[in-house]
């Protein structure tokens, strides 16, 4: 069994509204489910990606009306970086941000890679990760309909960063559990930090990344709007779902068990820092109940919450899919 790389990434907001609008209107990317939150369906969970949501492209956001602010620190998972094909893209997004006035940092280097970090309205910490000298996993296919030029648009999901405070527990779950490979180092950007560790699976590249950064000078941190839920890594198929199952309560590792989350199958469990993973399998995917062509554009609901479907549009405020 290999993990295939990252599946998706499921951060917090508290305005579905202008969550959709920024993923959508502003960095491109294409609403491919608008669907509930399964755990608390008064809720949104949408989920953004490329043309058909491709596993690896997804970014994904519980709606959390009263989340308060997220207070930065270890045991968490610190920054999601976004996949651009060029050097020559990161160029375009930081016009195209100043434009927009999203708050931003300089084009610089990381790991041999050209990166541009910014945040969301809400504080979330992103990047923009060049494509460039990307030799692994293949990222997806932009938008058609996107508002971003095709040959800058986002291609899906780059290295995810965590925050731990020791970097050997999360890093023994990584290559002894899920079976990640050390791929090497970088600088942290902290003065008088150790470098970042940088493990990788499946073809590797940046799709395939997980970027751990060891920090004892920080609190344990305080998710809300503007952080990250959870990490998904990609496994094949059922079958090898259920070895995976298998494996985590060979080890003694709690964890959910298999869930059918309809779209895809899931495990859930903690490292050892208390940050939340996910594996979830590619299928069966965002068609199975929407033709391709017009993904997201209504409320898509699996099929053991449709005989609530009138209480749920009930209580749920619209989002401005048309404009």
């Amino acid at each position: 069994m290999e993990l295939k790389g990252i599946h998706h990434v499921s951060a917090l907001t508290k305005q579905a509204p202008e969550n959709y609008h920024f993923y959508t209107k502003v960095l491109g990317m294409r609403l491919i489910k608008k669907t509930v939150n399964q755990d608390d369906i008064s809720v949104y969970h949408l989920f953004y990606g490329d043309e058909i949501g491709t596993p690896g492209t997804e970014f994904t956001f519980f709606e959390i009306p009263n989340a308060g602010r997220t207070h930065a620190g270890t045991n968490s998972i610190s920054e999601t970086s976004l996949r651009v094909k060029t050097d020559a893209a990161l160029d375009y997004w930081k016009k195209r941000f100043d434009e927009y006035r999203i708050e931003h940092g300089q084009i610089t280097e990381r790991f041999g890679r050209r990166v541009l970090p910014f945040t969301d309205f809400e504080g979330q910490r992103l990047l923009l990760v060049s494509d460039e000298q990307n030799k692994g996993v293949l990222g997806g296919t932009p938008w058609r309909l996107s508002p971003v030029l095709p040959e800058y648009g986002i291609l899906g999901l780059g290295p995810v960063k965590l925050t731990v405070p020791l970097l050997e527990r999360t890093a023994n779950i990584l290559v002894d559990i899920l079976g990640f490979r050390e791929k090497g180092t970088y600088p942290s950007a902290v003065q008088g930090q150790c470098e970042i560790a940088v493990f990788e699976t499946g073809e590797g590249g940046t799709g395939a990344e997980v970027h751990v950064e060891e920090r004892n000078d920080l609190p344990t941190e305080r998710l809300g709007r503007g952080g990250v839920h959870h990490v998904a890594f990609r496994v094949s198929d059922e079958e090898e779902m259920k070895q995976w199952v298998k494996k985590l309560k060979a080890a003694r590792i709690p964890n959910s068990g298999f869930v059918d989350r309809f779209y895809f199958r899931s495990l859930y469990f903690r490292e050892p820092n208390g940050i939340l993973f996910e594996l979830a399998t590619d299928g069966p995917g965002f068609a199975v109940d929407e033709d391709p062509a017009h993904l997201g554009e209504s409320l898509a609901l699996p099929p053991f919450l449709e005989e609530k479907r009138p209480k749920i549009e009930a209580n749920l405020k619209p989002l401005d899919t048309k404009n």
